[in-house]
């Protein structure tokens, strides 16, 4: 079952490739949507994809690039999708 989930990193994950991380991993489990920094210094992140992949992937951004440092990780579930075409980064 495809689902859409909203995603909400916490830490220390801006200026250090974190958006690009979520980008390649967003790919390797083949899932779309997109990555953006917010003003905050938070990263949001917004997946659609398999349940079971989306789940793994949520796991990697627990990880995150090298450099980073992952507090906490928000994410709120849905079944209704947008329907993105690719995965990107936002500015």
């Amino acid at each position: 079952m495809k689902i859409h989930d909203e995603i909400i990193v916490q830490g220390f994950v801006q200026g250090i490739g974190y958006r690009y991380f979520t980008l390649r991993k967003a790919r390797d489990y083949n899932l779309i949507g997109y990555v953006k920094n917010l003003m905050n210094g938070d990263v949001l992140c917004e997946v659609e994809g398999e349940e079971g992949l989306v789940n793994d992937f949520i796991k990697e951004l627990r990880i995150g690039p090298t450099f980073s440092r992952v507090t906490n990780i928000i994410v709120e579930k849905s079944n209704t999708l947008v329907g993105y075409m690719t995965f990107e980064v936002r500015f």
